[in-house]
């Protein structure tokens, strides 16, 4: 004999999507165009035109965005600029806002 259950939720079950960060780079004296459009190619997994024109941006506008990602993600690429302008000697810096 099988017996039946039925389950009944008291509240209604609200999916939300994880917040999401914008990330930019910050313009500087120091960080040549070169090293940024390999940054953003590299790291951002941007083409080599769409790099330009943010690089550009950077350079007009004091800051450029990169891409939007979810926190952890958007962590790991500032973590990654920073470490590879460190090691390249240049001053670059990223940063994220909450979109």
């Amino acid at each position: 004999m099988a017996t039946h259950i039925e389950y009944e939720l008291l509240e209604e079950t609200k999916l939300t999507f994880p917040k999401k960060y914008k990330v930019y780079l910050l313009n500087d004296d120091y960080t040549s165009m070169d090293f940024v459009v390999d940054i953003l190619i590299s790291i951002f997994h941007r083409t080599y035109e769409d790099a330009e024109k943010i690089m550009l941006e950077i350079h007009k506008k004091d800051r450029g965005l990169c891409g939007v990602y979810v926190h952890e993600i958007a962590e790991t690429k500032v973590m990654q600029v920073r470490k590879k302008a460190k090691e390249s000697g240049f001053p670059l810096k990223a940063t994220m806002e909450e979109e």
